[in-house]
């Protein structure tokens, strides 16, 4: 479950291409997330038996879609970064007609970067939005390949991996290659993972959860030689955020033994969870265990008020999974990790501490909070 709040901005930048438009603060951007515009595009309705690498590419029979990356790196000198690369496509017209112009499209595209420099006490962050003309962004499938001007997500051959990130702004730069410990895990129920009542709302969702990631980062004058695990998160669809849906909080973590948890809370706007909140436990093997919004119990332990905009996060969280013997703490790496861009929104990297049954269980991840 990512960002489907972030497309907001993208029907936003498709629009201005007919008519001014204001900045759309994260808090507010569901509005645009409504049923119109969706004529023509395939639902997401029946299960889905992926396809690698092919799923890796772009479905433009379906509304929107996003590859979204994020890990926790360290150089030889155990000083840690944490790093964010996403990329997203918003269908503007299931029929488009021909036109003249090369600048015509039919495809808008907006990626995100963001790095944490925990020893810096630093968290830079930074968007960008092209249309899919001229050659400016989009997706091939041989070579596999995705480009929003010079970021890219390049494949090699039929494999699943290795997976290779660039990206570069001002300050910061990325260039790592991911090989995948484990085979891609669908969410939902066979690949469907419902987001509420209404007929297609829904995403086909799968993940890469335990990618090695080797390469090297560059943050303002200074580069170096990094190593770590990231994750990879795939979904398209056709859908929108049920009226009641005020935004969600989302955690991808990796733990000490071997498994991963994926998990997310819809919340309401009388800050309840959504009955269609889940998620995953993958385990060693890459077999996956379901979870429920009955399954996690979440409580905020910490919160942090951001200076330039005034929103408040429950950054620190304790996790616990009954069923499962479960108890987990969730703590920033560093407080601010807002990206303040666009749209507002906190994503950054995490570290775990818990126990299973009186097992020590500990590790990293990333956190999203959005709608506050």
């Amino acid at each position: 479950m990512k960002n489907i709040l972030l497309l907001s901005m993208v029907i936003l930048v498709a629009c201005s291409e007919s008519k001014k438009t204001t900045s759309v603060q994260g808090s507010n951007a569901t509005q645009f997330l409504s049923e119109s515009g969706t004529d023509g595009y395939k639902r997401v309705l029946t299960q889905r038996m992926f396809d690698f690498p092919t799923d890796h590419s772009s479905h433009d029979d379906y509304q929107n879609e996003w590859w979204y990356f994020t890990g926790n790196l360290e150089t030889t000198e155990e000083r840690h970064f944490g790093f964010e690369l996403t990329f997203f496509r918003f269908g503007l017209d299931s029929t488009p007609t021909p036109r003249q112009s090369q600048w015509g499209a039919s495809q808008v595209w907006m990626g995100h970067f963001a790095v944490t420099d925990t020893e810096g006490e630093k968290f830079i962050a930074v968007e960008r939005f092209s249309r899919q003309a001229l050659n400016l962004a989009g997706s091939q499938m041989d070579p596999f390949r995705i480009w929003l001007e010079d970021w890219s997500i390049l494949g090699n051959g039929q494999n699943i991996s290795p997976l290779i990130l660039n990206a570069s702004s001002d300050r910061i730069t990325l260039d790592l290659t991911l090989e995948t410990q484990k085979p891609p895990v669908s969410h939902g129920n066979g690949g469907v993972d419902e987001k509420g009542p209404e007929e297609g709302n829904a995403s086909y969702y799968y993940s890469l959860t335990n990618l090695n990631a080797t390469g090297t980062l560059r943050v303002d004058d200074t580069s170096f030689d990094v190593t770590g695990l990231a994750w990879m998160d795939r979904e398209w669809g056709t859908s929108s955020l049920s009226p009641d849906i005020a935004g969600w909080d989302w955690f991808g973590l990796q733990l000490s033994d071997g498994r991963e948890i994926m998990y997310y809370r819809l919340r309401t706007d009388d800050l309840q969870s959504s009955p269609y909140s889940g998620g995953s436990i993958v385990l060693h093997n890459g077999g996956r265990i379901s979870l429920s919004m009955n399954d996690v119990v979440l409580e905020p332990l910490q919160y942090w008020t951001s200076p330039e905009t005034s929103a408040t996060y429950p950054i620190s969280w304790k996790m616990s999974i009954p069923r499962e013997g479960i108890e987990l703490t969730i703590q920033p790496y560093l407080n601010e990790q807002e990206l303040n861009l666009t749209v507002r929104y906190w994503e950054g990297a995490v570290q775990v501490n818990g126990n299973q049954a009186g097992r020590t269980l500990t590790g990293n991840g990333y956190a999203e909070l959005t709608g506050y």
